[in-house]
């Protein structure tokens, strides 16, 4: 849970309610907690997977400027990349 959390963080600016969201899940990587999966932590997870898979585009390329790839790799756990054009931030500020 605390990879995923990480990563989603990443992009927390452009998803609304991050915070609010994130926030059953976040609990879960407190120590010695007994873990129950929950319907309202089984629906935040779907939530956030839902915004980060689904998120429309937040301005148009410029073909001629240079393009980032971010990549994220957890030994066997699993890949995840995303591209950037600019390091313009535009969204959501909050705190749970």
């Amino acid at each position: 849970m605390k990879y995923f959390l990480g990563f989603a963080s990443y992009y927390r600016n452009h998803i609304r309610n991050f915070a609010h969201i994130t926030s059953r899940l976040s609990k879960l990587c407190s120590k010695n907690l007994v873990f129950e999966l929950t319907e309202e932590i089984t629906d935040a997870y779907e939530r956030i997977k839902h915004e980060l898979t689904n998120a429309p585009v937040l301005i148009l390329p410029e073909f001629e400027q240079t393009f980032r790839l971010y990549t994220d790799a957890a030994c066997s756990q699993g890949l995840g990349a995303a591209l950037h054009q600019r390091q313009i931030v535009e969204g959501n500020q909050e705190r749970e």
